[in-house]
């Protein structure tokens, strides 16, 4: 039997070997942390990332992506605005959420499957609209696409996307939603209204968060250090925005120089849905007040968006604010989340704090730069995976299991 006097000599015995250790110098727990943390995240800045299997977490493709892509590239998908508060304001709002672990739950036949409107989907995490995506790779949109097709997600084509509509579509093998930047000529909203629908498009989500894209210092830094000729992809003849944008062909463009619009109201959400019979959702609600809007002015469903911290510096994650926008909403209609998740532990964060799926647009973006659609591949499989995991670990053998009792703020 093992004494008190023992136990504490064992004790001092493990902190002399743990002092002694390489990994540890000097003295104090919180010293020993601290090296601790940093040595694991040297090690994973050296790991040798030559292939889309060898990446172990999205950080993994996105450090590969940061060295593939040209600076101004690189400073567009990083941007965020005035000093990027927003953007670490979302990763940072997962950790004022704890995850409740739930014992003796059997979760060997795990069902990670939502429905939204009608179709059942294998997995609630959905491929973000990303602009540019010519950008990152060659293929794009339709790598993307080819990817959500040997994963089975639900992927939302941007409006300014750099491949034709009907190409993504035929990629993925199935029809995909859209993502509608409104524009301040209205003319041209419908007339992008009505190819998304003619496309098959069954959803449109209606971008309400990005009224400008003033602001962004990252990018104009990235921009002022690339000493490439930005008119050999971007020639002024064609317009900066629109040239290269097949959603815009053929459109009468004189009165607008930006898809984005300061002159939206909520009357404009009446006018899409008098026009088009696809779902509209509102991508970027991220109050209650705004959510109660939402309803009464007949949204199908709400995205809770900042954009990715792209749009404003509000310095306020959306995993914060999305339990206010679910309890308004009632369960009257469905209810996404993105912005800033990053892992498996933050979807299942997201999913029990009332999201009815999660969407992500930078992780794919990272695997898309790093290794065309294998990357993208293996972001959505990552990702997939540790969801599986913490799902196993927490005690969860459902989507529909994952309610609001799992997660407590700290």
């Amino acid at each position: 039997m093992t004494t008190v006097r023992g136990k504490q000599r064992h004790r001092r015995r493990f902190i002399q070997f743990v002092a002694a250790s390489p990994l540890f110098p000097g003295t104090g727990w919180q010293q020993m942390l601290q090296k601790s943390t940093a040595w694991a995240a040297d090690l994973a800045m050296n790991t040798d990332i030559s292939s889309p299997a060898k990446a172990l977490d999205v950080f993994d493709l996105e450090r590969v992506a940061m060295k593939n892509l040209p600076v101004a590239h690189a400073a567009y998908l990083a941007t965020g605005v005035e000093s990027d508060a927003t953007i670490r304001a979302n990763r940072e709002g997962f950790a004022k959420f704890q995850i409740r672990p739930r014992r003796l739950v059997d979760t060997t036949r795990l069902s990670t499957q939502v429905q939204l409107f009608g179709v059942t989907w294998p997995t609630p995490i959905i491929i973000d609209p990303v602009s540019s995506l010519a950008a990152f790779n060659p293929e794009g949109d339709v790598a993307v696409a080819k990817a959500a097709r040997v994963r089975n997600h639900l992927q939302i084509y941007p409006t300014l996307a750099t491949s034709r509509i009907d190409n993504v579509i035929d990629a993925r093998g199935a029809p995909v939603w859209f993502q509608l930047y409104p524009t301040k000529d209205w003319n041209v909203s419908k007339a992008l209204l009505k190819r998304a629908e003619a496309a098959g498009c069954p959803v449109v989500a209606v971008t309400v968060d990005n009224p400008t894209s003033a602001g962004r210092v990252t990018l104009a830094r990235g921009r002022a250090l690339d000493s490439r000729n930005c008119a050999d992809c971007h020639p002024a003849s064609t317009g900066y925005y629109f040239g290269r944008k097949p959603m815009f062909d053929d459109l009468e463009l004189k009165t607008i120089t930006s898809p984005l619009a300061d002159n939206l109201t909520w009357d404009f959400v009446r006018k899409v849905k008098d026009t088009t019979s696809m779902k509209v959702i509102l991508k970027g609600i991220v109050t209650a007040e705004d959510a109660i809007l939402s309803l009464q002015y007949g949204a199908d469903g709400v995205l809770v968006s900042n954009h990715g911290g792209r749009g404003e510096e509000s310095g306020r994650s959306t995993i914060e604010a999305l339990p206010e926008v679910v309890e308004v909403i009632g369960g009257k209609v469905p209810v996404l989340v993105d912005s800033g998740f990053r892992r498996g532990s933050d979807i299942f964060k997201g999913i029990a704090l009332g999201a009815d799926a999660v969407c992500v647009g930078r992780p794919y973006v990272w695997g898309l730069a790093a290794f065309g659609q294998p990357g993208v591949e293996r972001a959505l499989e990552i990702l997939t995976t540790e969801l599986e995991i913490t799902m196993r670990s927490m005690g969860a053998s459902t989507i529909q299991s994952m309610k609001r009792g799992f997660v407590q703020r700290v």
